[in-house]
This record gives structure tokens, C-alpha cells and sequence, in this order.
């Protein structure tokens, strides 16, 4: 961009309004032009100190009492400039940041002091902030202004620690931020523990979250999830406790809500998966308890509509394969939990049906099991197929078994211990499912290389074996899982000097090995 910086820098500097706003108003013009031309910010190298000074001079006029069409040519010159990463000194400033926030309306507090530091400055801006989320919950709020009020909060949450104990403690942050997602959402409650779509009608889908609401909604998960990163790691008061349960009934119903297009519906999924897998673990109940419903899917008398969504969810990054650690591992690690505190739900993952199989025993006695499509898609289904390896399948098993041996320690370590939960953490069973081979990493970690169990509150039920397995059961290989082909004796046909040569021959092997 080539332009006269030095003629706009000294009608700045004569302070004059009139001048300034002429000067001001020429130039955000011919910049506008040029990116709406070029389609991108193109910052000259050369004309950086004047940039910086324009910058400078218009922080200064904004510290005064202007007229509101030059305080506004002073603010898009100053959005354009921030553009430029290599002169932000301007606006990196205490003072900068005072005169900012207080023309954003985000001021709080007697925060013109000279005396209160940089950091000070910054909790006090995301004191602002929180204010504000509290009032701009109305639709006479913009958009934009909501928007970029929490982009602000996330990136604040995201860089500066401080700033998490501030809001997540003295400013009540998770109730604050369950409130602008529930306002958000658009949802109110029906029970205890469930929300539902405000005006809509029962038994009528409802619509897809707008592209504007979809923002506001992924950026406050994005905020919540900063700002609860340890909590599943330290105990909570009840009145805590009853704050998280209520977000998760809200989180519930962001994980069966749809957003505008199948990407943007995975990734406000995906921020929900994250936010839920933050919460303590005793509060993870809530994802069980509305109640049966038409079309819902029951088992054991409980709603598995999430548990069920969760599975689908976590099965489809797992066919994608991209980044596991990343995309699979936040739904492995919640289903594990829940299927560790939740019998039903360890159940149901276990002998999980598909969608013709749900609550009709319940709403339409009068249907037979015969009559409908049963849709068996077991993570752990009794084991009939004895003849190959357990890795060895497209069956959710079979995918999770090559995951216990993936390169990556974190991805193995979670996929092995999903399954070992299910197996109720019986290290014989897990064998079985597993193949010895397969289950040794996660059994050697535990010091349960010689069998037994870990602790936990489990039931006693026995694990059923189907006919199939009962019969091969003695032929079958526990290293690999499998029954194996009879391999031919390798000393059939030696006479007994060729046997005596071949055993010195592993007598000398293992002697070298010991050494």
C-alpha cells in the first residue's frame, strides 16, 4: 500500500477534528479498496515507523472528547493498523489498553490509575467482559459484539492462568458461562436435570442451530473448557457439584443438538466431547437422566440417547484415523469413565443395540422382539468367532484391539483401558476379548501379568460364553486370541543323535543369551 503516511501524520499532529477526520477518512477508504482489491492485508516494510506513529496519534486523539464520526474513523484506523503484527506497539501498551477497553464499554472499576500494572489492567478488562455477559444476553445485542466479547474471554482464558482463577472463582465463571450458553441455545427446562428447545413442539425435530449462534456457542465451550481443565482432578463442594450437573444437562442437549452443515455439527460436538470430559465424574450422571422417551433408545430402563451418540461419535474419528490422539481420545477417555461409575452404561456399551432395537417393550407391548430388526453392534458381544485374531475385523472390537498396539503410548494405553473396563477389569476375560499378546502392555502397567483383578465396584454376573466359544476353548491360543492350525511336528522323522545336536544347538543359543 502506497501511501502518504507522512502528510496524514502531520494533519494529525496539528490536533485539529476537522483535519483529522478528512486525513483519517482518505485513508481507511484507499486501504479498504486496496484489500477488497487484493483480497489481503499488504503492510510496506518501509513505512513501518509511520504506522506505528499514525498509531501513536490516534491513540491520542481517542483520549480525548471527539465528535462521533471522528472517534469512529479513529477506531477503524486503528482495526486496520492492528492488522499489521510488526507494529502493535502502540497498542500493547497500559495506557492503550485503558483507552480500548473503555471506548468497548468494557471498563471496570477505577481502572484509569497509572499506578496499576499491566496485569492488573487485564483482570480488570476480563472483569469488564464478564459484566457485559451478563447484560448482552438480549437480542438488542449485536452479534458481532457478543462474538468478539467472548473471542476476547477464550483468548484472555487461553494465555493467562490468572485470568482462569479469576473468572472461573471470584467471577463465578461456570454458572456465568451456563447461562449465556443456555440463553445461547435458545432452551429451557423441563425437568431437574434436562433442557429442551424453547417453543418447540413435542415430537418435531428440532431445527439446526444458525451459523451466529453456533459461534457464540463453540467459543463459550471453548472458554468453560479453560476454565475447568483441573477439575476432574480435585474435589468439589455440593454446591459446586450441582453447578456442574447443571451444565452437563446443558451439554447433554449440545451433543444431540445440529448445527448448520455436517462439519460444523462434528466440531461443536467435538468442544462438547472436550468440556464434558472435564467434569467431575460424579456429575457425569446427568448424561443418563431424562427419561424414556418415543424413539428413544432404553436399556435397563435408562435413556442411552448420549451414551449412544458418544459411541457413534468416538467410532467415527476411529474409522477416520487423523490424529487420534487429539480427536479420539477425549470420547474414549469419557465413555471409559462413565462406563467405570455407570453399570447401566457399561452394559449397554458391552451388548449395545442398534436403532430398531429401543424402548418398545416399554410404549408397544403389543410388538414382538421377532417382528422388529434386531441390529447387534456390540463392543464386547459374546465371542463366537474363535478362527482369527481379535485385531482382525471391522467390528468396533476389532478396531479397538489394533488400537492396544498403535505407536502412540496414549492412544494404546486408552484403548486398552476402555476394553478393560468393560470387561469389568477381570484380567481373564480381558484375555479372552483381547488375545494375551494384545492385553500384555496395559497388564504388565498394572502388575497383572499373573491374572487376577483390580478393585472396583462391580457386579459378580458372570461373563456368558456362547456354544462356539465353549467348544473351542481348551484349542484356543491365548497368546494370539485364536485357535491356531496344527502346525507339524519340526522333529518328526529325526532320529535320536539328529535330536540330541538341535537340543546342544538351544543349549548354545539361550547359553549366548544369558551372557
Amino acid at each position: 500500500m502506497k501511501m502518504d503516511l507522512k502528510a496524514i501524520i502531520e494533519k494529525m499532529e496539528t490536533g485539529d477534528q476537522d483535519a483529522a477526520l478528512m486525513a483519517l477518512q482518505a485513508y481507511n477508504k484507499e486501504v479498504i479498496t486496496g484489500i477488497i482489491q487484493s483480497q489481503c492485508f499488504q503492510f510496506s516494510t518501509n513505512q513501518q515507523d509511520e504506522r506505528e506513529r499514525l498509531g501513536e496519534l490516534v491513540l491520542g486523539f481517542l483520549e480525548r472528547d471527539l465528535q462521533p464520526s471522528c472517534q469512529l474513523a479513529c477506531l477503524e484506523t486503528i482495526r486496520i493498523l492492528s492488522r499489521d503484527k510488526n507494529s502493535l506497539a502502540p497498542f500493547t501498551t497500559h495506557a492503550a489498553i485503558q483507552t480500548l477497553s473503555r471506548h468497548a464499554g468494557l471498563a471496570h472499576g477505577e481502572d484509569a490509575a497509572p499506578e496499576i500494572p499491566d496485569a492488573g489492567a487485564q483482570l480488570r478488562l476480563v472483569a469488564g467482559l464478564a459484566e457485559r455477559l451478563k447484560q448482552c444476553r438480549g437480542r438488542e445485542w449485536s452479534h458481532e459484539v457478543r462474538f468478539f466479547d467472548l473471542r476476547l474471554t477464550f483468548l484472555f482464558t487461553a494465555l493467562r492462568v490468572d485470568t482462569r482463577a479469576q473468572l472461573a472463582r471470584e467471577l463465578r465463571g461456570v454458572s456465568l458461562l451456563s447461562d449465556a450458553l443456555e440463553a445461547t441455545l435458545g432452551v429451557c427446562w423441563v425437568d431437574a436435570f434436562e433442557v429442551t428447545r424453547a417453543n418447540a413442539e413435542d415430537g418435531a425435530p428440532v431445527p439446526p442451530l444458525t451459523r451466529e449462534a453456533t459461534e457464540r456457542v463453540m467459543e463459550i465451550l471453548k472458554i468453560l473448557f479453560n476454565i475447568t481443565f483441573d477439575t476432574n482432578r480435585r474435589q468439589v463442594d455440593e454446591e459446586e457439584a450441582a453447578t456442574y450437573r447443571r451444565l452437563g444437562a446443558i451439554l447433554r442437549h449440545c451433543l444431540m443438538s445440529s448445527a448448520e452443515g455436517e462439519e460444523r455439527t462434528e466440531e461443536i460436538h467435538s468442544h462438547t466431547v472436550n468440556l464434558l470430559g472435564n467434569l467431575p465424574l460424579l456429575c457425569l450422571d446427568v448424561l443418563l437422566a431424562p427419561k424414556v422417551q418415543q424413539g428413544s433408545i432404553e436399556y435397563m430402563g435408562v435413556n442411552m440417547d448420549t451414551v449412544n451418540m458418544l459411541l457413534d461419535f468416538m467410532e467415527k474419528r476411529l474409522d477416520r484415523g487423523n490424529k487420534l490422539k487429539e480427536t479420539l481420545l477425549p470420547s474414549l477417555n469419557l465413555l471409559t469413565e462413565s462406563a467405570r461409575i455407570h453399570r447401566e452404561t457399561r452394559k449397554f456399551l458391552r451388548m449395545k443395540v442398534g436403532p430398531t432395537h429401543i424402548w418398545f417393550f416399554a410404549v408397544q407391548p403389543e410388538i414382538q422382539p421377532s417382528a422388529l430388526s434386531w441390529s447387534l453392534c456390540q463392543v464386547l458381544p459374546p465371542l463366537r468367532d474363535v478362527k482369527n485374531r481379535p485385531e482382525v475385523g471391522n467390528a468396533l472390537r476389532n478396531k479397538l484391539v489394533r488400537l492396544m498396539t498403535h505407536i502412540d503410548t496414549d492412544v494404546k494405553h486408552c484403548a486398552a483401558e476402555f476394553l478393560f473396563v468393560l470387561c469389568k477389569e477381570n484380567v481373564a476375560r480381558f484375555i479372552k476379548y483381547t488375545g494375551y499378546g494384545n492385553a500384555a502392555g496395559l497388564l504388565a502397567a498394572r502388575g497383572l501379568m499373573r491374572g487376577g483383578r483390580d478393585p472396583g465396584h462391580y457386579s459378580e454376573d458372570e461373563d456368558s460364553d456362547t456354544e462356539e466359544y465353549r467348544q473351542a476353548k481348551a484349542k484356543i491360543n491365548p497368546v494370539t486370541g485364536r485357535v491356531e492350525d496344527e502346525q507339524p511336528n519340526p522333529m518328526e522323522g529325526m532320529t535320536e543323535e539328529q535330536k540330541e545336536v538341535e537340543a546342544m544347538k538351544l543349549v548354545n543359543m539361550f547359553d549366548k543369551l544369558s551372557r
